[in-house]
């Protein structure tokens, strides 16, 4: 239902994950019997999930952790580790600039070219520890570099910009037609962000395997301040979802539904997949583990920017290893850690045995839920303060 927003311009109203809630079922589960595994093309994860293509959170180390594991990490093809041999000084660097110099100074340092010959080299060390290799080029730059990345044995192309749109149009350049280019690619591909139904379902016509739901909810973005665009996460998904549905019905294909940026705790993890979400796309809380190439500082891919930055470098701080992040032991009680042993626990205390069939979770409008019964929490700044 639409809101007047005044005379001449009505809206819907939108939510975010703060502002919904997951009701039990009649039923509940033994954790154990819980099924989290993810299937997408021809390959099949323990887990639902993927590291986002951020350069202070994956790099072809990080991404053999999170395999191993039973993730799918995603390196940017157009960031540090493609544009140079050594990237340890460049991460040294970004991590000790002081805030009021960070923006520009990274401008500088991306500003390099990327180097064909590392875009193969670093696929093919991630291939060479024998996991399944994934990573990511922007739609104006991936018709340049995908052969650099066939050449070092890529299995699954994330095309991906701030929104990615089936229909851009242009009058200066030549657009990149994805219906064409996913056709000819042989291999998977995975298309976004996006946010809206008709984009999502525009996206699914283009053959990808999935669409990335998510504009401007990342920890580092400032897309929604600097644009004024993006839409709620737990709306944005549902949305997605029903795009899906929609799809589905119209070709008899499944296209998967990511949720990208938003979610910090495994309780927002339970809420998108609980909205639609098929997997979760996570970056800020990669680049706080040990592991993290990004030294304990978070950036994401329009952070620099060369003539409009639409991110700033935060501090992530420090919250455990990858795998103590996955799935424990988490040894605080913030929802920061365990996010998979958490999520699990979500689906057993609900009744759900599996990702699908928790797609099917009812929620509540419950914007009450972080603070009801909360006020020591949030007076002592611990748990839910």
């Amino acid at each position: 239902m639409e809101i007047d927003i005044g005379i001449a311009k009505s809206g819907r109203r939108a939510y975010g994950f703060d502002d919904i809630a997951i009701v039990p079922s009649r039923r509940t589960r033994d954790p154990e019997d819980i099924d989290l595994t993810w299937e997408v093309d021809a390959f099949t994860f323990d887990l639902p999930l993927l590291a986002a293509a951020m350069d202070s959170a994956v790099g072809p180390q990080t991404a053999i952790e999170i395999a191993r594991l039973g993730g799918l990490a995603v390196l940017n093809l157009e960031g540090l580790w493609t544009k140079y041999a050594d990237p340890g000084p460049v991460y040294e660097e970004i991590a000790s600039l002081p805030d009021d110099r960070a923006t520009r100074r990274m401008q500088e340092l991306y500003a390099a070219p990327v180097d064909p010959d590392l875009i193969t080299q670093r696929v093919a060390e991630m291939k060479s520890a024998g996991i399944i290799a994934a990573a990511s080029l922007t739609p104006q730059n991936v018709t340049r570099h995908i052969d650099a990345a066939k050449a070092g044995g890529l299995d699954v192309l994330v095309v991906q910009g701030t929104v990615v749109s089936a229909e851009h149009v242009s009058s200066t350049t030549e657009p990149l037609d994805l219906f064409k280019f996913i056709r000819e690619v042989e291999m998977p591909v995975i298309v976004g962000g996006v946010a809206s139904y008709s984009g999502a379902l525009h996206l699914m016509r283009t053959g990808a395997v999935a669409v990335l739901v998510g504009v401007g909810p990342g920890a580092a973005c400032t897309t929604r301040a600097v644009l004024g665009i993006g839409v709620p996460q737990a709306t944005a998904i549902a949305d997605a979802a029903g795009a899906r549905t929609r799809y589905l019905e119209e070709t008899g294909r499944y296209v998967h539904v990511i949720a990208d940026g938003g979610m910090r705790t495994g309780g927002d993890i339970a809420k998108a997949i609980a909205m639609g979400a098929d997997a979760v796309m996570l970056g800020s809380p990669f680049a706080a583990t040990t592991e993290a190439p990004g030294r304990g500082m978070h950036w994401g891919m329009a952070t620099f920017h060369p003539t409009l930055p639409r991110g700033s470098r935060v501090r992530a701080g420090e919250i455990g290893t990858i795998e103590e992040l996955l799935v424990g032991p988490a040894h605080e009680n913030d929802g920061r850690r365990n996010l998979f042993g958490a999520l699990r626990t979500s689906m057993a205390t609900t009744g759900y045995a599996n990702v699908k069939e928790f797609q099917k979770a009812e929620v509540m409008v419950a914007p009450a839920l972080q603070t009801e019964g909360k006020r020591l929490q949030r007076s002592q700044g611990v748990g839910m303060g």
